[in-house]
């Protein structure tokens, strides 16, 4: 049944969102579930995707999801130093994306 509810928030959010929100949106569900198994320190954890899994799973070119990238850490949203992103303002992270947790449980 999780893994129902998490498709069905994936395809609702695929066709409806931008750029930025969506690539949020992953951003926040990584995070949420890299913490229950505790693999989130102080914010931050390591990415389990390249570039190009992130553009696939957002459909998004490997260009739009850089520059998308590069827009949050404008933002102050994320910091990224190679594969670890840190969470800078979460609850703004979740706002963006629209992104309510309660779908993973």
């Amino acid at each position: 049944m999780i893994d129902a509810a998490i498709s069905r928030q994936w395809i609702a959010h695929l066709g409806a969102q931008a750029a930025l929100p969506k690539l949020a949106h992953l951003l926040c569900e990584l995070s949420a579930r890299l913490e229950i198994v505790g693999l989130v320190k102080d914010g931050s954890f390591q990415m389990p995707m390249t570039q190009r899994h992130v553009a696939d799973a957002c459909e998004l070119s490997i260009v739009h999801v850089n520059r998308t990238i590069q827009e949050l850490r404008h933002r102050g949203l994320i910091a990224c130093e190679g594969s670890e992103i840190e969470l800078l303002q979460p609850e703004e992270l979740r706002r963006l994306a629209d992104f309510r947790p309660d779908y993973l449980s």
